[in-house]
């Protein structure tokens, strides 16, 4: 890293952070903190590129989630998209999984697991998720990478923006934005890919005969991820997101966060490497400035743990390379918790504080509910079936001393291979099921489809007050061709005055 030294603070003598989240605020000798706010938001963030563990960390992350997200559409799974979800079709393939709407509990599962996790994992490491699988936080990055491969490093690109308008500045960011556009409508492409077949829309995109709503989502995506990782950034993390304002009730004295050693650090200045900065009453800190130069949100985590902060480790990789180029311990600036610092614990010590209630209460929640939902998804039947009554004649008499109902089978075959069923009834005294338009009491279900059967249920007349018998008729739909598949749903039948 090439040693830039920004003006240094000459107040060494200013409060210890406090470790609670906070917004800290800059008031001019004015006083009009509303003015210095808005032109804070208004400023533009240039964050310096950095190496380091927490670095390469960010950048397998990128790798990682952008493999995933850019590569699952393009899985085939028994002859067809591996992930798609179908919203005209009504069906969501998860591999070998179909689900269909009457699945819906198991999005609501999935909800509670996310929020579950994310209450875990905020409780022990903060916002790590923000910091390194955050899609705003992975196309800022990819973004910004591209940015620093064309217009240089954040001096080069200050001075770039500075500079007025030439040859050179409108090619450099014309190269840039037509990168960053390319980039987009990929990914605008790849996010509607997901529901709806990406091959054959990748056809339909180079005849140009997309449908009106699908240019419409493909657009709007790549000007969202355009607009947000191009031009907001750190604005969406400071100003938008919700995590960000009600991470501080999910932290406590023992979560690991980025944190600056105040203790250690304090009073801060500049300084020789010759001199002896302890017999000269003087912290660790030599107030660089490189730990706010290189922040995607441009905060200095020297005033304490904000709201801003998205736990990424960009500070703690620029804060090493300074303490090693110094001769001082690592560390200044490091993931550990607010009570490490309070009460100088070492990090075995307060990696033993992990476990503390609230850390197993969620844990044991979180794996009680995936374990469920795994059982569940695993164990559920490949076969429904839904009994509908004929509200147009409830019950009828018919020749030969009969009483008639007619229902509708609604039978939805979940498995992708066909099913041959045998449907049946029982419950009543000599009843008779008559399958309308089948030969026998045989149906065959195609897969992952959904099939509407009627069926006439008749009994003898003998017997039988008038009145509406609830739920003592039983319909049974078993498989016919060897599957363990078997399905029963009860009904009432009426006889009429």
């Amino acid at each position: 890293m090439n040693e830039e030294h920004v003006a240094r603070n000459s107040d060494t003598s200013s409060t210890p952070p406090s470790w609670q989240p906070q917004a800290v605020s800059r008031p001019r000798e004015d006083g009009n903190q509303v003015e210095q706010a808005l032109a804070d938001v208004r400023s533009k963030i240039y964050p310096r590129s950095v190496s380091g563990i927490y670095a390469r960390w960010r950048i397998a992350m990128v790798f990682i989630t952008q493999i995933v997200f850019y590569g699952l559409p393009w899985l085939q799974w028994n002859g067809r998209q591996a992930v798609l979800f179908d919203l005209g079709a009504r069906k969501f393939y998860l591999f070998g999984a179909v689900l269909w709407p009457q699945d819906v509990i198991y999005l609501a599962v999935l909800l509670v697991l996310s929020a579950l996790a994310l209450f875990l994992f905020t409780a022990v490491a903060g916002r790590l998720f923000c910091g390194y699988a955050c899609p705003q936080t992975v196309y800022t990055e990819i973004f910004m990478w591209v940015e620093r491969h064309i217009e240089g490093d954040r001096g080069a690109r200050i001075r770039l923006d500075e500079q007025p308008w030439n040859a050179r500045k409108i090619r450099l960011k014309a190269a840039k934005h037509f990168v960053w556009v390319v980039l987009a409508l990929w990914t605008g492409f790849t996010f509607i890919g997901y529901f709806a077949p990406i091959r054959a829309l990748g056809a339909d995109l180079i005849s140009l005969s997309l449908g009106p709503w699908q240019w419409f989502w493909m657009l709007f995506y790549a000007f969202a991820t355009w607009g947000n990782a191009g031009f907001m950034r750190e604005s969406v993390c400071k100003y938008m997101c919700p995590y960000a304002r009600f991470q501080s009730v999910m932290v406590d004295n023992d979560t690991f966060v980025v944190t600056y050693d105040d203790v250690r650090g304090e009073p801060r200045g500049g300084r020789s490497r010759r001199i002896d900065h302890k017999e000269a009453g003087m912290g660790d800190c030599v107030d660089c400035t490189l730990c706010v130069q290189v922040c995607p949100t441009g905060i200095d985590i020297r005033e304490g743990l904000q709201y801003m902060c998205i736990g990424c480790g960009a500070c703690v990789d620029a804060c090493d390379q300074v303490m090693d180029k110094m001769g001082y311990e690592p560390g200044l600036i490091r993931y550990t918790s607010g009570r490490a610092i309070k009460e100088r614990l070492s990090q075995a010590q307060v990696r033993k504080r992990l476990l503390r209630p609230r850390i197993i209460i969620y844990t044991v929640l979180l794996a009680g509910i995936a374990i469920a939902l795994l059982v569940s998804m695993l164990t559920r039947t490949t076969l429904r079936v839904d009994v509908m009554r004929d509200r147009g004649a409830l019950g009828r008499e018919v020749a030969g001393g009969f009483i008639e109902n007619v229902y509708r089978l609604q039978v939805i075959n979940t498995d992708e291979a066909p099913l041959q069923l045998r449907i049946g009834a029982e419950g009543l005294p000599g009843m008779q099921i008559i399958v309308a338009d089948q030969q026998g009491e045989t149906v065959q279900v195609e897969g992952s489809a959904n099939l509407l059967v009627p069926i006439v249920v008749r009994t003898p007349m003998a017997g039988l007050s008038p009145g509406l018998y609830d739920m003592d008729l039983t319909f049974i739909a078993e498989s016919a061709s060897g599957r363990n598949t078997a399905v029963t749903e009860q009904s009432s039948f009426y006889v009429p005055q």
